[in-house]
Formats: C-alpha cells, structure tokens, sequence
C-alpha cells in the first residue's frame, strides 16, 4: 500500500487581543431568522468534533481534533469549561467555547458559524453574544487569539467589540494527513 503523503506546514502569524470593559455596543437579532444560543454541558466528545469541524475545516483548526477521548474530555469538561450552540431554524450553525482559567480572565478560546450560516447578518450578532456570556462571570479581562489563516475580518471584528493587540507570534499549522483524516472518521 502506498504511503500517504503528509501536508506541508502552513505558517501562521497569531495576534494575541485583550479586552478590559465590557462591550457598549448592542445588536438585534437578524430578522425572519430563529435563533437559540445554548450551552452544552458534558458535551459529547463526538457532538465537540462535529462542531468544531464544521467551524474549523477552512480555517485549518486541527488541535484538538488530534486530541484522543481522554485528553480532549480532560478539556471540554473541565468545570471552568463552557461550550455553547448556536441553532439557526432548528440546526446547529456555530458555537463558542470559553476557558476562566482564574477569576479574572476568561477567554474566548473558540468562536464561529458554520458555512451556511455566513451571510445571514449573524457574525457581529453572535459574537456579542459571546463576549456578554464571558462578561457575566465579572473577570477582569476577556482575551481571545486570532491568526491570519482565519476569517479575513477576524481581527477587525475583535478590535471593532472592543480587543485591543497585545502580542503577536508566528506558528507552524500542520493541516491532517490522509491517515489522521481516516482515523478521525473512524472515531465519530
């Protein structure tokens, strides 16, 4: 059998944001559209995966996706851990994941909408939302990393709610190999 061949690396410049105040800022929910926003506790590892593919794919996200069970349980389980759901009429169509790693930082460790959910006004709106659900445990400072490899409004968007650039560093991406692909689907 023919060896796969593994992707190259991808470089990716990341730009760490902070924000110290709540947003000011106010939005009304896109109309003729049904939303709910819920949180998922104990989410289910393959229900996690799911998520996280459908935001991820173009964005080359691929860490936890080569988590095994236990490591990525240790994680999205974790009590200061809160995963929430995005549904647009009636479906899953993005979500949000944050991490108070102590009382006075929470971050914004994953955030964004499934492709079919581009395009529908949804972006601004939805992100508001996260940042009051970060806001409603009263930290300190709300921080959230972006990259270039991400939507090309990312950073202005986070800038635009109130994050301000407080470092920046670059990264290697391996995206997943054909075996790491077929093991994934294996697992789900």
């Amino acid at each position: 059998m023919p060896s796969r061949k593994t992707p190259d690396a991808i470089l990716a410049h990341i730009t760490e944001l902070r924000m110290t105040a709540p947003p000011k800022q106010s939005l009304p929910v896109p109309v003729n559209i049904q939303t709910a926003i819920m949180r998922v506790p104990e989410i289910p590892l393959a229900y996690y995966r799911f998520l996280y593919t459908q935001v991820g794919r173009r964005w080359h996200w691929v860490e936890r996706l080569r988590m095994d069970d236990a490591a990525l349980a240790a994680i999205v389980h974790d009590k200061r851990t809160t995963v929430s759901v995005l549904y647009v009429d009636g479906a899953p169509a993005g979500f949000f994941e944050l991490f108070q790693g102590d009382p006075d930082t929470t971050e914004l460790v994953h955030f964004g909408l499934f492709e079919r959910a581009l395009g529908l006004g949804l972006g601004k709106w939805f992100l508001l939302q996260a940042l009051y659900a970060a806001w409603a445990t009263a930290p300190q400072a709300l921080t959230v990393t972006t990259n270039n490899l991400d939507h090309p409004r990312a950073l202005q968007l986070y800038q635009m709610f109130g994050f301000s650039p407080v470092g920046m560093h670059d990264v290697e991406v391996r995206p997943l190999s054909d075996d790491e692909l077929l093991d994934l689907a294996r697992r789900s």
